[in-house]
């Protein structure tokens, strides 16, 4: 389960309500956020709102998956890149 919007996390997967790759991120997610023993939270694209961020952007790429706020991937996250991007602190 994600972590309260209110922790920082170094994991954000941007998702929407009744995206079916949504639900394939969110696993990869949260599998690999586990086994790197870090924090993970989901923010949807269409209700939530991001300071400072327009999600505006995101909204036709979702699922997207950021690493300390850097983009890993999009539509179909790779459980691979996601660890590298883990794993490079």
């Amino acid at each position: 389960m994600p972590d309260e919007p209110t922790t920082a996390a170094r994991v954000v997967l941007f998702s929407r309500e009744g995206c079916h790759l949504c639900a394939d991120a969110r696993a990869v997610v949260a599998a690999e956020a586990t086994l790197a023993g870090t924090t993970w939270r989901e923010v949807d694209v269409d209700r939530d709102v991001e300071p400072g961020r327009d999600l505006g952007e995101l909204s036709e790429l979702v699922p997207v998956v950021e690493v300390d706020g850097v983009r890993q991937g999009y539509w179909r996250i790779e459980s691979a890149r996601l660890r590298r991007a883990l794993a490079a602190r």
